[in-house]
């Protein structure tokens, strides 16, 4: 273990990545929770992962405009078919999440079969690359961010069910770029699950501060003792809401959830 390891101009980044996640992930994922739909985000994450290893196999720089198109192209055509199928079939959704999920793991192994680079590929897609973000790159993350936040907090009694989706997969699908697919699953879930034990109006609160305690202590934790960071965030979220779980027990009779 090394404080020298603490490199500011690496984890400030990150750092920042990580609160630009948690500012959609948040509200999203309680929405997801309530909804019961909670393998959507991997579902989702994995189908724009989908469109990234496509538009790699055809020779698209990884960081130019074709990959980002058709990363959010295939989010948008998963997100639009679970809109149909919520419609037409709402009984087994979740099956149907779960199917889409598997599938497109499928194909993109597929599609990766032949690669010399496939492994490090689906590697980085899973636990994301976040010490290697900069912040140039935050900038365009940051506008569509706060974009997707201001529709959420001010038109979400009107864009629907189709607008839910929609805003959700242009949400994961820079998300899963910047984080990779099991943090965007647990910035999304565990906050919302910490934050259920409590009562509603101080779930958000709730949420966004389980969220920040995880990226923090995983952010120096991976740092000092030089683990995969994505891996390390992902165990701290859980921790925190352990120890959010603690504190609802303890927690004065007005902030906890109503329970039957």
């Amino acid at each position: 273990m090394s404080t020298g390891n603490l490199e500011l101009s690496i984890l400030l980044p990150a750092f920042l990545a990580g609160l630009l996640v948690l500012a959609t992930h948040v509200p999203l994922g309680q929405q997801v929770l309530n909804r019961g739909i909670v393998f959507i985000d991997l579902a989702i994450a994995q189908v724009a992962g989908l469109g990234v290893t496509a538009a790699d196999a055809f020779g698209f720089e990884p960081e130019g405009w074709r990959v980002q198109v058709a990363a959010v192209g295939a989010a948008l055509i998963g997100a639009l078919l679970l809109t149909w199928t919520e419609k037409m079939w709402p009984e087994v959704q979740e099956a149907l999440i779960g199917v889409l999920f598997v599938v497109a793991a499928s194909v993109e192994l597929l599609i990766l079969a032949n690669n010399p680079h496939g492994g490090e590929h689906l590697k980085d897609l899973l636990v994301g690359q976040i010490l290697w973000v900069s912040m140039k790159s935050l900038i365009p993350v940051a506008i569509l961010y706060a974009a997707a936040l201001a529709v959420w907090f001010g038109l979400r009694r009107w864009i629907g069910q189709p607008g839910f989706y929609v805003l959700f997969a242009l949400v994961v699908t820079q998300s899963v770029q910047l984080v990779g697919i099991y943090l965007v699953f647990a910035s999304l879930i565990v906050p919302a699950l910490a934050a259920r034990r409590f009562a509603e109006g101080a779930r958000l609160a709730v949420g966004y501060a389980v969220g920040l305690a995880g990226y923090i202590a995983g952010l120096i934790a991976s740092s000092l003792f030089d683990l995969p960071t994505g891996a390390v965030i992902v165990v701290s979220l859980l921790l925190t809401f352990m120890a959010a779980v603690i504190i609802s027990l303890a927690a004065p009779v007005r902030w906890r959830a109503v329970t039957a």
